[in-house]
């Protein structure tokens, strides 16, 4: 499934469901066919977020740090900062100019 995420804040962002449901699992809601993220929301889902994809680099560093000879490197589309980055831009500048992001409508 593919789930479109809009703002009048911004381009529409489209993701694919792993995608989605793995960032919709980072923010602690349910992820739904239809919804929104209300102005109000968005300063702590942001938060949220930035903080799954520092830790994440964190730990891709310390894996890459270690070096060990039989692990295997991340693969470049598993990186959840390079994958989440647009809808969490669009979240951004729904913020900044106090617009909901919708999906499904």
């Amino acid at each position: 499934m593919i789930y479109q995420f809009r703002s009048k804040a911004g381009p529409d962002v489209i993701m694919l469901a792993d995608l989605t449901k793995r960032i919709f699992d980072i923010l602690g809601r349910p992820l739904e066919p239809r919804g929104i993220l209300t102005i109000e929301q968005l300063p702590n889902l942001i938060t949220a977020l930035e903080t799954a994809i520092l830790k994440d680099l964190g730990e891709r560093s310390k894996i890459q740090a270690e070096g060990e000879a039989g692990t295997e490197k991340p693969k470049l589309a598993d990186r959840l900062g390079q994958r989440a980055y647009p809808l969490l831009e669009l979240m951004k500048q729904a913020k900044a100019k106090g617009e909901p992001v919708m999906w499904g409508v």
